[in-house]
């Protein structure tokens, strides 16, 4: 067990204790349920937009993209790359489409348009890709902890859970975007710091670094080629597009922060600082990454033999963590993983808020009591928000034995969310698109995602070998979206035709 510097303890005290104590002061503002969910839609887009950003970058992006980067190369930089096209799409059409809403669930316009089955859909959908998101958060949060205290990490995460579930809980959506922001920005102090002293600690200095780098090609996007049966820079892209366009379109984490603004002009800004925020960062977690595997591999004695073992196995995502534990001085290290903590506890708060949400708009007054007044209304949300923290911990025990974080979060994205996504664009592009059309839609979109998920896993008979799914598993969002979108537009031109 590496024993922690004093003042690497005291930055992580500070910063834990004055996250958590941000958060749970805005327990003032809370006088209401539109307060607790909405923040009284008075907020600026610059706060709303770094909330925005804090919820993309999350220890996924912190830890998962530099052990990505480590591993293979910056292929995963094509996702960023689908962010300005998504953004525009959003500021576009969804950002103006929701604020005439002034509902602040993200589904309740599917029920008036696809009827109450299709609300329910896109509300499990999003629990579940959240939860699996919760999860893989918590989980990466641990792994440093892990390796620089010698807790185990099951306790870590209950500890982690516990901490952003409690000023959760207390401080709404307010507390929510202001702690989102201040972490966001403890956050690009922490993954710039690292970047800048990387290089300065290469054994050769800086060009050497690059000298390895480009040798092995680390810098590469991936393949150009024109398939998708390999993770080829056009894969990722039109993943990232995809999954971009349902976070800005029917993701509740982020239409509810179009709410918070204080007019369309400010939400559309947020989204804008959101994305353009996003890509340089990820940029620098990737270069991280690269930077690592040309510093180990000058220095590859400084690598113990658990690590080396995983790397043979192609597991990335621990190599940070033992870099911030055992290579940077007193202080940075501090400084590091409270920034690790502070992508962590940013994204975890944004969803249990949105989730409780969800509880509360979708399902407790939608189906129990649609009359409830303001204080069953916040005993709904604090439980709703203790109830998710639960399960988004439980979750992140579950992802104890994956080989690749990021990997496994994507495509458990890319299963739950195809189709509400598609949905959302079915109602939205398609006059006279009814019940019928969006339930056969998203059926045949269901059982296309089941088969593309279940076929290339162990589960799948050998008989039915030859009806795998050939393409890779990034493609699910996309084929998934695609068919939903294609059924219901033919059921609607069939019905049109049988009505002339």
């Amino acid at each position: 067990m590496t024993k922690l510097p004093a003042i690497d303890i005291a930055v992580l005290i500070v910063y834990l204790a004055g996250s958590v104590a941000l958060g749970a002061w805005f327990v003032v503002r809370n006088r209401s349920a539109e307060d607790f969910t909405a923040a009284g839609r008075s907020l600026p887009g610059w706060l709303v937009g770094l909330s925005v950003f804090g919820t993309y970058v999350s220890s996924i992006s912190f830890l998962a993209l530099p052990g990505k980067a480590f591993i293979t190369n910056w292929n995963p930089f094509a996702f960023s790359l689908s962010l300005p096209l998504a953004a525009w799409v959003s500021v576009r059409y969804f950002v103006p489409f929701y604020r005439r809403q002034r509902e602040v669930s993200a589904y309740a316009h599917l029920e008036r348009r696809f009827g109450v089955g299709a609300r329910v859909y896109a509300d499990v959908c999003y629990l579940l890709t959240h939860v699996a998101r919760m999860g893989a958060v918590m989980f990466l949060l641990a792994k440093p902890l892990n390796q620089l205290l010698g807790w185990d990490v099951r306790m870590i995460i209950v500890l982690i859970g516990a901490l952003t579930t409690f000023y959760t809980c207390l401080g709404g959506i307010h507390g929510v975007i202001w702690t989102d922001a201040v972490q966001s920005i403890v956050l690009i102090g922490g993954a710039i710091t690292c970047a800048v002293m990387l290089p300065l600690m290469m054994p050769g200095g800086a060009g050497e670094f690059f000298r390895v780098a480009a040798k092995q090609s680390k810098f590469s996007l991936g393949s150009f080629a024109l398939s998708f049966t390999q993770s080829t820079f056009w894969v990722v892209f039109l993943y990232g597009l995809f999954t971009n366009l349902g976070n800005f379109g029917v993701d509740q984490t982020f239409v509810q922060r179009y709410h918070t603004a204080r007019s369309d002009r400010e939400a559309a800004k947020s989204v804008w600082t959101g994305a353009l925020m996003y890509m340089p960062v990820s940029a620098i977690f990737l270069f991280i990454g690269t930077a690592l595997f040309s510093f180990y591999n000058l220095r590859p004695e400084l690598l113990s033999g658990q690590l080396r073992a995983d790397i043979a196995d192609g597991k990335g995502d621990d190599v940070f963590p033992f870099f911030i534990v055992h290579a940077l001085p007193t202080g940075v290290t501090g400084l590091l993983i409270a920034a690790v903590f502070a992508g962590a506890m940013s994204t975890l708060s944004s969803n249990l808020n949105s989730a409780a949400t969800l509880t509360l708009s979708d399902f407790y007054k939608r189906f129990v009591r649609p009359d409830a007044g303001e204080r069953d209304s916040m005993i709904v949300l604090y439980a709703g928000t203790l109830l998710w923290g639960v399960i988004g911990t439980a979750t992140a025990m579950g992802l104890m034995r994956v080989t690749s974080v990021l990997d496994a979060w994507w495509e458990l994205a890319g299963l739950f969310s195809g189709g509400t996504l598609g949905l959302f664009l079915l109602g939205l592009g398609v006059r006279g698109a009814g019940m019928m059309a969006g339930a056969a839609a998203v059926a045949i979109g269901a059982l296309v995602s089941v088969w593309m998920f279940a076929s290339q896993r162990e589960i799948w008979p050998t008989e039915l070998a030859p009806w795998r799914n050939p393409m890779h598993k990034f493609m699910l969002i996309v084929v998934a979206t695609l068919t939903v979108l294609l059924v219901g537009m033919c059921c609607t031109l069939v019905r049109r035709r049988e009505a002339e």
